[in-house]
């Protein structure tokens, strides 16, 4: 960023403006490359109720210890903890088909390693924000130790009386 871009802070009518939108050409590549390599609870969970023949293109792998997965998981999963992604991944994925990591939240930055430890082994990856905690947290159907299961969607995460948010 040119430096004569950002405007003095006495003269910014506001905080959100001290730093000016960047340019529309320059906002298109960074979100473009964001959803290349981004996507959302809401999103994967749409996927996998419509994949052709329970089929949507992409394996979810859940990157936790095998505690955690064992607290709970998302049925179609496959695990695959993040320290033993070199040693397993050629036995367990297909190279060919992409790749969606998740972690235990938005707190945990353990799938942004995943997805890179992914990426270096030539990996198409991304990385499904949220993680199992909003994947639980929007309701979605998950296994625990007493089988499977699903909360009511939080309503700060998930709209309560519409089939999706409508972004």
């Amino acid at each position: 960023m040119n430096t004569a871009s950002v405007v003095n802070a006495a003269s910014a009518p506001n905080p959100v403006l001290r730093v000016p939108p960047a340019a529309p050409e320059v906002a298109a590549a960074h979100f473009a490359a964001s959803l290349a390599l981004h996507t959302d609870v809401s999103d994967v969970a749409a996927a996998l109720a419509a994949g052709a023949g329970g089929d949507p293109g992409f394996t979810l792998l859940d990157c936790r210890s095998a505690d955690a997965w064992d607290q709970g998981h998302i049925p179609g999963a496959v695990h695959l903890p993040t320290a033993l992604i070199a040693e397993r991944a050629g036995r367990l994925l297909d190279p060919a088909r992409p790749v969606v990591v998740h972690c235990w939240g938005p707190g945990c930055d353990g799938a942004a390693r995943a997805a890179l430890a992914l990426a270096l082994l030539g990996y198409r990856v991304k990385e499904m924000l949220g993680g199992f905690e909003y994947w639980v947290r929007e309701g979605f159907g998950h296994r625990t130790p007493t089988g499977h299961t699903r909360r009511e969607p939080d309503p700060l995460t998930a709209p309560v009386d519409a089939a999706d948010c409508g972004c």
